[in-house]
């Protein structure tokens, strides 16, 4: 596949087939990694795959979504899954569609089992989610996106209110104890007691690493497309949302067009452009512009960076597979050394979903 043919609909559609076949002729369903596991990586894939089959009719994308979500619950509704972090929320995405699309009353139970640990979860003094136990008195940025999509869909569906207020709380709190006023960005999280080794007087991570930012781009959007143009915060958001784009684009590589590990330090010699936060900055602003979110004029940003992960961070492997290459590896809160000592893997599934999702995105804008 020739990669500098010139972007179009097709071609991003191409892509995103192409990223997706890739994945299923290598795992079943149940072996994704880490296999046989409810897990955010499958679920962020899988939610790029649901997008490829309600934009291709595809009855196979269809069917490896629910293959996966089958092979992990039962005819009770009963699954596994981490109670003690945000994280754990992520896939039930993949249950709203499944129980929308057939009814069936596992996937309403499964995902109430979702929704009762917001009830649990450990909380700051303020009534922020810990992102995990094991993270005591930290708010993350990713966290954002692992619950709060679920919990809007999850109220919408099933008559609770009271959790989009609780979920546009969560986002308020992480604005006002991670967002850099000088520069706009927002650091990767916030450690109430400031007690952590890498955190400021105020509690504040040092750094804005990328996925973790990208996360926050691609749920704003989320947010606003779910709410109502009635709602209080909805016009509030749109303008969060086109602030964090022109800062984002201050810090866009020039040259190749993707956005760095440690976003606003690209000129540090051992900095590195990452693919999958490109991906998600791809995605939001696309997707942004698509549902008059934002102005057009953010698409060229898009397009250009999309650009350029396909210039740099793609290959095709000699069994004619999709490769999606400098992914960051699953990563804590630390300093700078920290986020740029951090390896990439190649395909790992979060990166894939993110490449997906920007790619359909772009799919719908040339298609408009």
């Amino acid at each position: 596949m020739n990669k500098l043919i010139e972007l179009n609909e097709k071609t991003a559609m191409t892509w995103a087939e192409k990223a997706c076949r890739s994945i299923m002729n290598q795992f079943l369903p149940n072996q994704l990694p880490p296999q046989n596991k409810w897990h955010y990586h499958q679920g962020v894939f899988l939610s790029g795959m649901v997008e490829v089959w309600r934009e291709t009719d595809n009855k196979e994308y269809y069917d490896y979504v629910k293959e996966y979500v089958d092979k992990l619950i039962d005819k009770e509704g009963n699954f596994l899954f981490a109670r003690s972090e945000l994280d754990a929320v992520q896939p039930g995405l993949l249950l709203i569609v499944l129980y929308t699309h057939t009814d069936d009353n596992r996937y309403k139970i499964a995902a109430g089992k979702l929704r009762n640990l917001l009830k649990t979860i450990n909380k700051t003094s303020q009534g922020g989610f810990w992102h995990k136990d094991k993270y005591p008195y930290q708010m993350w940025l990713d966290g954002l996106y692992m619950a709060g999509p679920f919990a809007i869909q999850y109220s919408q569906l099933f008559n609770e209110p009271e959790l989009i207020d609780l979920v546009l709380y969560q986002e308020q709190l992480m604005r006002e104890h991670t967002k850099n006023n000088i520069n706009g960005l927002y650091h990767h999280g916030w450690d109430e007691k400031a007690e952590q080794s890498w955190a400021t007087s105020s509690g504040r991570a040092p750094e804005v690493w990328g996925r973790a930012l990208g996360w926050y781009a691609m749920v704003l959007t989320y947010f606003i497309e779910l709410l109502p143009k009635s709602h209080p915060k909805y016009g509030q958001l749109k303008l969060v949302l086109k602030d964090l784009f022109d800062s984002l684009i201050e810090y866009q590589d020039q040259e190749s067009g993707m956005w760095y590990q440690v976003i606003d330090k690209g000129h540090l010699e051992d900095n590195w452009l990452e693919s999958s936060c490109s991906c998600l900055f791809v995605y939001a602003m696309a997707k942004a512009v698509n549902n008059d979110f934002v102005d057009g004029k953010y698409i060229k940003s898009a397009k250009k960076g999309y650009e350029g992960i396909l210039k740099k961070s793609t290959q095709i492997d000699s069994n004619n597979n999709f490769v999606l290459t400098d992914i960051c590896i699953g990563t804590s809160i630390g300093d700078y050394d920290y986020y740029v000592g951090r390896e990439t893997i190649n395909n790992d599934l979060h990166g894939v979903g993110a490449f997906i999702l920007a790619s359909i995105e772009l799919h719908r804008y040339f298609k408009l």
